[in-house]
């Protein structure tokens, strides 16, 4: 039996323009540290430079999004944001010489994707606020089948050309912008606001949340136990994520094997987050039974990974990370959105953007760190600042997650899903 007959049609068209636009995405994204160190022949710490300033806009792009969301409407900020970002990736192969330029660049495709990100995470909230759980790790499986289908093409397509793959994302994400122009033309954009009054909001009582709406942003910013120590956590597990980019990558041209072995890492890492489904299943059943749990679970995943990555310095050794760190990622990936979502209220689209952007700071720190040891001293250090960083992630969502219990604001997550 097809799963997917169970949604409703608006669904699976959604479901189906998520999975192009990720293949798009997928053929770029992890090439950027080969195009900077492979192509323009320039150091890894350059290529961790060019990674920070789009991450520097994917953070303005994280908070920009969440707290505009209201105030701009969906339908403008995700259209608008994803018509920009085709166009900052169409300019790339003719700005790649020019290295002040093609900085600012990465710069602005990190906002303008960044803006559209919690926009469309909360607007999934909204709009299907009684399934949201369920459909963020569905809308999260079809992304990743586009990321393996992407990433396998990316190697093959840096052997012919790197411009391909920039025009190529941008051709994806102007779909994807169209796609929405239509889409959301026919939802009533004030039905979004009244859905997940209807389906219930659990961590802020109507009293609080307008007392919150008339505070502004910092009555919203000092509810800080509803999303400091993830976001926190989230922060500390992308600074070792940054070891794939600026750790792995460059190791494996240094090493003399072909860039596909790269892209069949993530290759490797899209299969994996489709047919293990099952087992992370298993894994919220018995092991990690709400999605604050399910937060530390992942964590220690990828503690797990980048310990093989530091302890076999080989290419086996970045299979089996890849492995356990697909496990993690898993797991966190759909738990963050939907607890907001459960969680916050109408102002869940400010605290996805926040949450997201506070973690954006991980990606502006380690790719240049990262790059810089790497530099120094190749893989080995690389490895073992991903170890810390994943053990102190753990220690975070492992209190948050103590936290969220003693005060009973999360239901089992089988009951949520």
């Amino acid at each position: 039996m097809n799963p997917l007959k169970a949604y409703p049609r608006e669904v699976k068209v959604f479901l189906a323009a998520s999975l192009i636009n990720a293949t798009g995405s997928a053929l770029m994204w992890p090439l950027v540290s080969m195009f900077v160190f492979d192509e323009l022949g320039r150091s890894m710490a350059d290529a961790g430079l060019a990674i920070l300033i789009q991450s520097l806009g994917g953070i303005a792009g994280q908070l920009f999004g969440g707290s505009f969301y209201h105030r701009i409407g969906v339908k403008r900020l995700i259209v608008g944001a994803l018509a920009l970002n085709a166009l900052g990736l169409f300019l790339l192969p003719f700005v790649r010489e020019v290295w002040p330029l093609f900085l600012v660049t990465m710069g602005l495709i990190g906002l303008f994707n960044s803006v559209s990100s919690p926009a469309i995470q909360a607007f999934v909230g909204f709009r299907f606020a009684e399934r949201r759980a369920e459909l963020f790790n569905v809308i999260y499986v079809a992304n990743n089948i586009g990321v393996a289908l992407g990433t396998a093409m990316s190697g093959f397509l840096a052997d012919l050309s790197y411009n391909l793959s920039f025009v190529l994302n941008g051709v994806s994400c102007a779909l994807f912008a169209g796609f929405f122009l239509i889409y959301l033309g026919k939802v009533d954009e004030a039905g979004l606001e009244e859905a997940p009054q209807r389906a219930g909001w659990k961590s802020i009582p109507p009293a609080d949340d307008e007392k919150s709406s008339a505070g502004g942003t910092w009555a919203l910013l000092s509810n800080v136990r509803l999303y400091l120590l993830i976001a926190i956590g989230g922060l500390l597990l992308q600074v070792g994520n940054s070891i794939w980019n600026t750790g792995v990558s460059p190791s494996i041209i240094a090493s003399g094997m072909e860039k596909k072995a790269y892209g069949f890492l993530w290759t490797l890492n899209g299969i994996m987050i489709f047919v293990a489904q099952p087992l992370t299943a298993l894994i919220r059943r018995f092991a990690a039974r709400t999605v604050t749990a399910q937060m530390t679970a992942s964590s220690a995943f990828y503690l797990a990974g980048y310990a093989c990555i530091l302890l076999i310095q080989s290419y086996p050794g970045m299979i089996t990370g890849m492995v356990f760190a697909t496990l993690g990622e898993m797991l966190i990936a759909p738990a963050v959105p939907a607890y907001l979502s459960e969680n916050g209220g109408r102002h869940a689209p400010f605290y996805i953007g926040l949450t997201g952007g506070i973690g954006s700071v991980g990606r502006v720190f380690g790719p240049f760190v990262m790059g810089s040891l790497f530099d120094g001293g190749g893989l080995t250090p690389v490895a073992w600042l991903a170890v810390v960083t994943a053990g102190l992630s753990t220690v975070f969502y492992g209190v948050h997650s103590r936290i969220q219990h003693s005060s009973r604001l999360l239901p089992a997550a089988g009951k949520e899903r």
